[in-house]
């Protein structure tokens, strides 16, 4: 098993990272809050799993081991492969997904691509107690929300940062920002989260029809 990968970032698209490791370019599958935190030309170490199939070899890329553990556990669940498992990381950060399926939320889980309403009641069953407390402490957690509340929505600093660690302008990743915001909106509405990678394609196909 490939646990981890260490090099500078050869390159970068909205779903994946190329890490060059001793000469290779290893091409590694991201959620956009873990490419939003690299920098072409930049050092990057990311922790990995390695999915294994018939006819691929596909290595998935995360922020901390926690992030890697997390997906990994998702996976026990039944009907999870790694592309679901990602798409949960890449809406909510590992202990909001501990949150949600300790407290039985279900809207947390229909906010995710590709789950509905009887997918995320049967998660939640699967899940309970699988993933384990909350990494950070009440305190910090109840901060975090406060912040929150009283600042910018985090899915615009999330988009924002992946905007410009695909090498946009800060002038570019605001506009783009600005023309998804309503899509945002109304996703929020209608009770569920900002998707942040869908709102990066629609915010990326915007600024390649602008250039």
């Amino acid at each position: 098993m490939i646990a981890f990968v260490s090099g500078p970032v050869a390159a970068l698209t909205p779903t994946a990272a190329v890490i060059e490791v001793g000469g290779v370019g290893m091409a590694v599958q991201c959620t956009p809050n873990t490419i939003a935190g690299l920098r072409t030309g930049e050092p990057a170490r990311l922790a990995t799993s390695l999915v294994v199939r018939e006819d691929s070899l596909t290595l998935y890329g995360f922020a901390d081991d926690d992030e890697r553990q997390v997906f990994e556990l998702l996976q026990t669940a039944s009907g999870v492969g790694p592309r679901l498992a990602q798409a949960m990381l890449g809406v909510h950060r590992p202990d909001a997904l501990r949150v949600a399926v300790e407290s039985g939320d279900e809207k947390a889980l229909t906010a995710v691509p590709g789950i509905g309403k009887r997918g995320a009641q049967k998660l939640l069953l699967e899940l309970k107690g699988k993933l384990g407390a909350p990494v950070g402490s009440g305190t910090l957690v109840g901060a975090q929300r406060a912040a929150a509340a009283s600042g910018p929505a985090p899915w615009t600093e999330q988009l924002s940062a992946a905007l410009i660690g695909l090498g946009y302008a800060s002038r570019e990743a605001d506009e783009a920002v600005a023309a998804v915001t309503p899509q945002a909106e109304a996703a929020i509405a209608s009770g569920g989260s900002a998707p942040v990678p869908q709102l990066l394609r629609a915010a990326l196909q915007t600024l390649n029809r602008t250039r």
